[in-house]
């Protein structure tokens, strides 16, 4: 048994006031412990103070959201199925639409390095955008396929599309992508997360599988990386297999943490390839998972995700658990 098993307790408790439709996603701000923003299905974004529990404001799209990211303790944006990249003025309150794609936008990612935010579409574009002027797309270059996947690590931005591809780019020059790869995974991707070193990423399937890559193509860097079985269930003898939905780093032990349409939150070391927790189980699937920046917290998005086509299920709820070392922290 790789997990150390811990039960639903006063560690943990529901939001308030949480989004009214299907969470897309949650995410901490990068420079206030306290605060979470949540996209969802309801056509807002919800920006939650979590130590008060208490709903800061709401910015609302025309049509479901698909994405938001924090840039700062002021600004964050969202975007969707209205295809609008949106800004988000958190002391006023207020939106500006800062420019769009051609069809939903699915992605949205900050990246520091360049002061920028990257947004990924079904239009099978990637673009960036300047966080801190009203100019609209810097630049922009087509992919594969649609973009249901991305994460940035430090220069690269890292695209999942459909068909299994991932390309990896440098944001300092799309003229030409830096590496083509196909998902060494046999299902389509559901998520990708950078390293907190930016050295690789996880990705994941709707195949209850993950796999560590590394970006460095040394043979050397190749041998470590790894594809690993998740959130699987026997039940009467037969096996199910759930979508890996979302994928977290933490901010001091580098573990990381997997949501899953099983309803289960697991943690896991990448450097000894073993898990070092799993949760109780949530009464639907984990839709997002976010620690804070001193990762004392862990926001838990339950949502359900049409995995089973269209049926009665719980509520959408977040839940934000208090983090301890037993949770998170690599096994010696």
């Amino acid at each position: 048994n790789y997990f150390i098993v811990m039960s639903s307790s006063t560690a943990e408790f529901e939001v308030g006031c949480p989004p009214q439709s299907t969470i897309s996603r949650v995410v901490f701000s990068p420079s206030q412990p306290e605060h979470l923003l949540a996209s969802s299905w309801d056509k807002f974004s919800h920006l939650y103070n979590v130590e008060a529990n208490a709903k800061i404001a709401s910015f609302e799209h025309a049509a479901p959201v698909l994405d938001c990211e924090f840039v700062d303790s002021n600004t964050a944006f969202g975007g969707g199925l209205d295809k609008e990249l949106v800004r988000y003025n958190l002391d006023r309150g207020d939106t500006t639409v800062i420019g769009s794609h051609d069809n939903a936008i699915k992605c949205i990612r900050r990246c520091n390095t360049q002061q920028a935010i990257v947004t990924g579409g079904w239009d099978k574009m990637v673009k960036i955008w300047d966080f801190r002027s009203q100019e609209g797309c810097l630049k922009q270059v087509e992919q594969p396929d649609k973009v249901y996947a991305m994460a940035v690590a430090g220069n690269n931005i890292i695209v999942g599309t459909a068909g299994r591809h991932v390309y990896i780019w440098d944001i300092r020059n799309l003229n030409e992508v830096q590496q083509r790869r196909e998902s060494s995974l046999k299902f389509q991707t559901r998520y990708i997360e950078a390293f907190p070193d930016d050295s690789g990423y996880v990705i994941s399937t709707v195949d209850g599988k993950a796999c560590v890559e590394y970006l460095d193509l040394s043979a050397e860097a190749q041998a470590n990386k790894f594809a690993f079985k998740c959130h699987r269930g026997k039940e009467d003898g037969t096996e199910h297999i759930y979508p890996v939905n979302t994928i977290a780093f933490h901010p001091v032990y580098e573990t990381f943490a997997t949501g899953g349409s099983d309803g289960y939150v697991s943690v896991w070391d990448k450097n000894s390839k073993s898990g070092v927790y799993r949760s109780h189980e949530y009464p639907v699937g984990i839709s997002s998972l976010s620690f804070n920046m001193d990762g004392t917290k862990l926001a838990v998005a339950t949502s359900y995700l049409n995995d089973e086509g269209e049926k009665e299920h719980p509520a959408d709820t977040i839940y934000v658990r208090k983090v301890t070392d037993l949770n998170v922290k690599p096994k010696k």
